[in-house]
């Protein structure tokens, strides 16, 4: 830096010694001002600031020592103030040194040195000034570093500690300087921050490691980062150790396992969680020989109640339901509840040793069940898990039961790994839920095939449509009143090209299942009515009934899909029978009755299928637009030896008589059954008797027939009792 930009304020009572001083000094680059005085001094000072000052010690208004402490107070630590002064006592030099001199020069002065010599000063200067710079720049580092700073020698003595100023809960500085960092810290955390020290010793740096601390505030995680500070060769080196606050970071981290770890709903725990509690069971059981059973359980038609009550409300009851299974079934509970229900409860006493619960999601629950002697400890602990579930839940004022299907997989047995199982587990419990729901299964490997088949068919299904795999038969009704067939009956045909045909009894379940019954019904409708418009140009006109899935009448378009078949395939209306289950009509019962008025009233005739097996509600038939209703083939086939079946077969022929209802009797077999049908007035006829289904082009030539029914001819003793009375009265005999 060049000497010209610098100022020096030269005070000095002698005016030659002003001059010779100011001359020298210029002759040196700098630019100088003079004083006269002390108290001029200080004026000049205030008005503007000098770099330098050289201050003559004796002066008459104010000794230089004066001057001195005035200007330090006035400009602060970093100004050089040079001392002029004839005194070269330790006393007068201490005294200068007291009042803030920089340095002093003796009288008399080299003036041709004196130029160097307030160089090597402002060279001084500049370097204080850049230290004092670094020190400011260092401190603000250090306060905006949110860490416990600490310096420690290779034994973990503490030489310098220092805390964040914010930080009001930190160890204070005596509590940590001077002492040994076992001193410090607990056995463990001690342990850790030793081992960082010795990892920086040898590569120079270290970090990662973590320790819990109890401070002032509480339970702390801190995490450290060592560095080795360098010194001279052969001396053992000292440490930086920083460490940084993370109790955030890992309660956040805590949280996050949580929800990876947890079901969020119930705070149970989740899939992932329960599938490694089995996977570390099952190593334990292997090893010990014991047994383990993997309990699958799933709230029977949740899904119903959540659409009904909202999913608020359903989450509400998952919650409850959680808690009655987690309070119900302690691992304690679990033992003495198997202990009292077992027959050999004193015998043998070690049954059941924990009981683990988890959700795995929606209305799905599993429970571990460990160190158990059979599969029936197991049982018994599902048997309580459905009684818990079938005491009323109360929610806003109102009762509502939930009931289970529960499934079981043991181990060995069924699986020896915690995936084996709880699939295993899970075929189990859907074998409940095909066995009427509300009870429990345990798994055989039988059940595994069955599923598999039902997957195959399940994706078989899926394409079965397009692959062209579907085809329709048609069973004729028989009018009595004609004699001739006036209707058939379209039923849908699946054949597999693994399985060959498969029985609607098993596809169609499954289509409601999957979502493919409106696709599936749709196909049908169309064929059917195109089928029976063919026979129409034909010059036969037939009436088609087609079935319909309670899922069907479900969708609110269901007219206007009918309206739109029939139009696009010319059939008229008139021509066309829907044929709805009980079950079905009885289900959103105003949605349903909208669509059947919209059909009946399009000439859309409407039947009543499997009359008898449901609800056989008189007010529902009186109040839907039913044009036929078909008596189930379970009463016609008990019509002649079943005293009850013939009770009711007459009845409801009386009944849909009354409500000027067409009667289509199912399942007639027998000459004998169509005799006495005829005999009770039953208008159409469908069974075997007269066709089993038959494809399309088989069904015109039975158009051509005519089946003569005659009632019932009297038994043959009846006859003969006849003609004995006609003998005796004389009479002739009847023909």
């Amino acid at each position: 830096m060049s000497s010209a930009c610098h100022s020096v304020l030269v005070v000095d009572d002698e005016a030659g010694a002003r001059l010779v001083m100011r001359a020298a000094l210029r002759k040196a680059g700098y630019e100088v001002r003079m004083a006269s005085g002390g108290h001029e001094a200080l004026t000049s000072f205030a008005a503007q600031p000098y770099d330098l000052v050289m201050l003559d010690v004796e002066m008459p208004d104010m000794d230089g020592y004066a001057v001195c402490a005035a200007l330090r107070t006035l400009a602060g630590p970093l100004l050089p103030i040079i001392m002029v002064t004839g005194m070269d006592d330790l006393r007068s030099v201490e005294t200068a040194y007291d009042t803030g001199a920089t340095d002093f020069i003796a009288k008399p002065v080299n003036w041709a040195l004196i130029g160097h010599r307030v160089r090597y000063l402002f060279r001084s200067h500049r370097a204080m000034l850049d230290l004092h710079a670094a020190e400011v720049r260092n401190s603000a580092v250090l306060g905006a570093i949110p860490d416990l700073l600490f310096e420690l020698d290779i034994n973990g003595k503490c030489l310098d500690y220092r805390a964040p100023s914010h930080d009001r809960t930190a160890l204070a500085h005596h509590q940590v300087v001077g002492k040994l960092i076992h001193q410090v810290m607990p056995p463990a955390a001690a342990s850790v921050c030793m081992a960082a020290l010795r990892d920086a010793a040898a590569l120079g740096s270290s970090s990662g490691a973590q320790v819990e601390l109890r401070m002032p505030k509480g339970k702390t995680w801190f995490e450290l980062s060592v560095s080795r500070k360098s010194g001279p060769a052969g001396v053992e080196p000292n440490f930086i150790l920083l460490a940084r606050d993370i109790t955030e970071r890992m309660e956040a981290q805590g949280r996050i396992e949580k929800l990876a770890y947890f079901d969020s709903l119930t705070e149970l725990p989740n899939r992932r969680s329960f599938l490694e509690l089995v996977d570390r069971q099952v190593r334990t059981a292997q090893h010990s020989g014991s047994q383990l059973a993997v309990l699958f359980l799933d709230l029977d038609g949740f899904k119903n109640i959540n659409d009904s009550i909202g999913h608020a409300a359903g989450d509400v009851l998952l919650q409850w339901a959680a808690e009655r299974l987690g309070d119900g079934l302690r691992p304690s509970d679990v033992v003495s509840r198997l202990m009292a229900d077992s027959d050999t409860a004193e015998t043998e006493p070690g049954v059941a040793a924990e009981f683990n619960l988890a959700r795995l999601g929606g209305d799905e629950f599993t429970a571990l069940i460990g160190d158990i002697e059979s599969s029936a400890d197991a049982i018994a602990v599902a048997r309580r898990m459905g009684q818990l579930m079938r005491r009323p839940f109360v929610l806003d004022g109102r009762e509502i039961i939930l009931t289970a299907s529960i499934g079981i997989a043991m181990f060995p047995a069924d699986g020896r790994d915690a995936a084996t199982l709880l699939k295993h587990a899970d075929t189990a419990m859907y074998l409940a839920k095909r066995s009427g729901r509300d009870n429990v299964q345990v798994y055989s490997a039988s059940l595994t095939a069955d599923i598999v088949q039902r997957l195959e068919l399940d994706n078989s299904l899926r394409c079965a449509l397009d692959r062209q795999e579907f085809h329709l038969v048609y069973q004729p009704q028989l009018d009595l009143a004609s004699g001739r067939i006036r209707s058939v009956e379209a039923l849908i045909r699946w054949i597999h090209p693994t399985y060959g045909q498969i029985s609607p009894m098993r596809f169609i379940p499954l289509a409601e299942e999957n979502g493919l019954i409106e696709r599936i019904g749709l196909w049908v409708l169309r064929t059917a009515c195109a089928q029976a418009a063919a026979w129409l140009a034909a010059g036969t006109p037939l009436t088609v009934a087609v079935n319909l899935s309670p899922l069907q009448f479900a969708t609110p378009d269901l007219p206007q899909v009918v309206m739109q078949v029939l139009a696009q395939t010319g059939l008229p209306p008139a021509l066309l029978e829907l044929e709805i289950t009980e079950g079905a009509m009885m289900d959103n019962t105003i949605t349903t009755r909208a669509a059947l008025n919209a059909l009946r009233g399009q000439g859309v005739r409407i039947a009543l299928d499997d009359f008898g097996t449901g609800y056989s509600s008189l007010a529902y038939l009186t109040r839907m637009p039913i044009s036929n209703i078909k008596i189930d083939k379970c009463f016609v086939s008990g019509l002649l030896d079943d005293g009850q079946s013939k009770a009711i077969v007459r009845a409801v022929l009386a009944m849909a008589h009354s409500l000027g209802m067409n009667v289509t009797a199912e399942g007639v077999e027998t000459l004998a059954q169509a005799q006495m049908l005829k005999a009770m007035n039953c208008q159409t006829l469908q069974g075997d008797y007269f066709s089993r289904p038959v494809l399309a082009g088989e069904v015109t030539p039975l158009l051509g027939k005519q089946w003569l029914i005659e009632p019932p001819q009297p038994p043959a003793q009846a006859v003969l009792q006849t003609l004995a009375q006609a003998r005796a009265a004389q009479l002739p005999a009847p023909a």
